[in-house]
C-alpha cells in the first residue's frame, strides 16, 4: 500500500516515532532470539532440496543499478514504509535459498553500462560500451561493424524453443536492458531513425524501435517509448497538446500499426484501464502496452489511475504468457531505481526498488517453484552508499547522528560523485546540508560503479542450485553476469603488451622506503613486484601517513609481501 505524505514527510525529515519512544524490541536483547533464528536457518538449510527437472519458465528480474549498497537500503525503507524499524524486514528476494555475487565489466570498459551488461546477462557474450547485442567485434557508432558479429539471446531461444516471451520495463521499451533481449545495435542511443546519424540510415543499420517489432515475435511489451513508434509530429494521445510528446520518427511510419498487422489477435493499449482490459480477454494473443512517450513515471509520481505499476504489469504479463503449454520467458527490470542513482536522489532510486520487489513477490505468489525459475540480478552498481552510524529506526534518508570533522551535519546517504558536488577542491568552505545527499565530484549526474552487482537468483524451483559463486558464463545459454577474479589490493594486474603490469616502471619513493626499522634492515626482503617502494610499514600495521597519502595517487596500486613475520607494502605503477 502506498504511504501516506505525512508518513513520507517525516521519513525525509529524519524523523522515526519508535526512536522518539526509544522502542527498540526487548526480545532482541535475549540471546534465545538470536539462537531461535538461527536454528530455524540451518533447519530450511538442510531440507532444501535442489529440483533436478527443467524449467518450463523463466522469470529474470533486472534491477538495473540495483549494487550491493542499494538492496539493505531498499530493506530498511521497506521495513520503515510498514511501520517498522527497518533493517530486519525481508525483501521477497531474501527468501531465495540460491545465492551468488558477479563482478561486471564491458569488454572495453572496466566500468560498465547498461548496454554491454546487457548483452552479457541476456545473450553470454562481453560486449563494448554502449553496445548491444553485438560482439566486442563491433564498434561503437560504425554501422558498418554490426553485421556478422550479432549475438544470440535468450529470448530468442526460448522463442525458437516454442515458447511465449515477454518483456517488462519501468524504462522505454527500447532502452540499453530492454533492447539486449531482441535488438542489435551499435548505439544505444539509437531508440529511433530520428536518433541516428544519416551515414548510419544509409548503411542500412536498423533502429532499435524497428527491431523491436521485425526482429523477433515478442508476445508481451510493456513500458513506455510510445514516441519512438510514430511518425514525426503524431500528437500523443495522453499529452495531445505537449508538442515535446509526439511521435519522432521520419520514415513515417506508425510501427504500431504494423505490429498490430502482423498478428490477429494484437492489442495496443496505453493506459491502465485499457491494460486490464486486455489482460483479461482470452482473444488477446500480443499484447503491447505503452504508458509514457518516454520512461514510466517514477513510482511516487505515478497516477495510479492512468499508469499500472510495475507489479501490475509483471502480473498481467506473467498470466497471459503462462497460457502457453510449452512455458514462457520474462524479462521484467527495474529500470527507473538506475535513474534514481544517476540524479543522485536516493528518495527516488530506493523507492523504485520497494516496488521492484513488490513485483518479485507478485511473481513468487503467482507460478510455482516446480516449474519455474526465478532469477533476480543486477547490471552494475552506482557511488551510492550509507553510514554514519546511524540508530536503527531513523529514516535511511536522514542525518548522521554526529557531525563531521568540520562540525557540520551530513547524510547518511552519499553519493561519490554527481549532481551535488564537492566544495573541498575549490579551497572553499562547503555548505551544512539538510537532507540531499552529498557528493564527492561534483558532475551532472553520478556515474556507475564496477561494485559487484548483487546478484540473488532462486529457483522457484527447477534447476536454481546451478547458481553458484563465484562463476564465469561458459556459453552464451549461461543467464548471469561473468564474474572476474576478485580485485584486491594484494593482487598484481595481468601484464600485457597495452597495459603494462609488474614489468612496468614503478613509482620511486625513497622517502617511504626509509621506514624500514633497523632490526629489519638485515632481513632478507622478497622480490617486489616492481621497482620502487621497499617497505612502508611491518606487522600487519596500518601503512604510515605518507603510504596512506600516495596510495590515493591515480594509476597505482598497493602490493603486499610478507617475510619473515614483517609486511612489506609497494606501491607499483600500472
Amino acid at each position: 500500500h502506498p504511504p501516506s505524505m505525512a508518513w513520507m514527510l517525516l521519513l525525509l525529515l529524519g524523523l522515526r516515532p519508535q526512536l522518539v519512544l526509544g522502542i527498540i524490541p526487548v526480545e532482541e536483547e535475549d540471546p534465545d532470539f538470536w539462537n531461535h533464528q538461527a536454528a530455524q536457518a540451518l533447519d530450511a538449510a538442510k531440507k532444501l532440496q535442489p529440483i533436478q527437472t527443467a524449467a518450463k519458465n523463466l522469470i529474470l528480474f533486472l534491477g538495473d543499478g540495483m549494487g550491493v549498497p542499494t538492496v539493505p537500503a531498499t530493506r530498511i525503507l521497506k521495513g520503515q514504509l510498514n511501520d517498522k524499524l527497518g533493517p530486519e524486514t525481508p525483501l521477497a528476494m531474501d527468501h531465495f535459498p540460491y545465492l551468488a555475487l558477479s563482478k561486471t565489466y564491458n569488454v572495453d570498459r572496466q566500468v560498465p553500462d547498461s548496454a554491454g551488461t546487457a548483452t552479457a546477462y541476456l545473450c553470454g557474450v562481453k560486449a563494448n560500451y554502449q553496445t548491444i547485442g553485438v560482439s566486442a567485434a563491433a564498434r561503437w557508432n560504425q554501422c558498418n561493424t554490426t553485421h556478422g558479429n550479432e549475438v544470440t539471446s535468450v529470448m530468442n531461444r526460448a522463442k525458437k524453443a516454442g515458447k511465449s516471451v515477454g518483456v517488462v520495463t519501468t524504462t522505454r521499451v527500447q532502452h540499453a536492458s530492454p533492447a539486449g533481449t531482441y535488438a542489435h545495435v551499435v548505439n544505444r542511443n539509437w531508440y529511433s531513425d530520428a536518433d541516428m546519424p544519416a551515414k548510419a540510415r544509409e548503411e542500412g543499420c536498423q533502429d532499435i524501435a524497428q527491431q523491436l517489432i521485425s526482429n523477433m515475435d515478442i508476445d508481451v511489451i510493456l513500458g513506455g517509448g510510445r514516441k519512438y513508434m510514430f511518425p514525426q509530429g503524431t500528437p500523443d494521445p495522453e499529452y495531445p497538446s505537449d508538442t515535446r510528446q509526439d511521435g519522432v520518427r521520419l520514415d513515417g511510419r506508425n510501427l504500431v500499426q504494423e505490429w498490430q498487422a502482423k498478428y490477429q489477435g494484437a492489442r495496443y493499449v496505453w493506459n491502465r484501464t485499457a491494460l486490464i482490459e486486455a489482460s483479461q480477454d482470452p482473444s488477446v494473443t500480443h499484447l503491447m502496452g505503452l504508458f509514457e512517450p518516454g520512461d514510466t513515471k517514477y513510482e511516487v509520481r505515478r497516477d495510479t489511475t492512468q499508469d499500472p505499476s510495475l507489479m501490475e504489469m509483471t502480473e498481467v504479463a506473467v498470466r497471459l504468457l503462462s497460457r502457453n503449454p510449452r512455458g514462457f520467458y520474462l524479462f521484467v527490470e527495474g529500470g527507473r531505481i538506475d535513474h534514481g542513482h544517476h540524479d543522485g536522489t536516493a528518495y527516488l532510486a530506493l523507492t523504485e526498488a520497494v516496488m521492484f520487489d513488490s513485483a518479485i513477490d507478485k511473481a513468487s505468489q503467482i507460478t510455482s517453484e516446480k516449474d519455474t525459475l526465478t532469477l533476480v540480478t543486477a547490471d552494475h552498481s552506482h557511488v551510492f552508499s550509507f553510514g554514519g552510524y546511524t540508530l536503527r529506526g531513523s529514516s535511511i534518508f536522514g542525518l548522521a547522528p554526529s557531525t563531521a570533522q568540520d562540525n557540520k551535519t551530513y547524510t547518511s546517504i552519499l553519493y561519490g560523485n554527481g549532481p551535488g558536488g564537492s566544495f573541498a577542491l575549490l579551497g572553499i568552505s562547503r555548505p551544512n546540508v539538510s537532507d540531499s545527499q552529498s557528493t564527492g565530484g561534483p558532475l551532472g549526474v553520478t556515474l556507475s560503479l564496477g561494485k559487484p552487482s548483487l546478484c540473488q537468483r532462486v529457483a522457484h524451483g527447477a534447476q536454481g542450485q546451478t547458481v553458484r559463486l563465484p562463476r564465469r558464463p561458459s556459453g552464451r545459454k549461461r543467464l548471469r553476469s561473468s564474474p572476474v577474479p576478485k580485485a584486491e589490493a594484494t593482487q598484481r594486474p595481468p601484464s600485457t603488451g597495452r597495459h603494462p603490469g609488474p614489468g612496468g616502471p614503478g613509482l620511486a619513493l625513497p622517502l617511504l622506503a626509509s621506514s624500514a626499522s633497523p632490526s629489519s634492515a638485515s632481513m632478507a626482503l622478497p622480490s617486489p613486484p616492481c621497482p620502487g617502494l621497499l617497505r612502508c610499514e611491518r606487522n600487519g600495521h596500518a601503512p604510515t601517513s605518507p603510504c596512506r597519502l600516495l596510495s590515493a595517487v591515480p594509476a597505482t596500486f598497493w602490493s603486499r609481501r610478507k617475510v619473515g613475520g614483517f609486511f612489506y607494502y609497494y606501491l607499483c605503477k600500472l
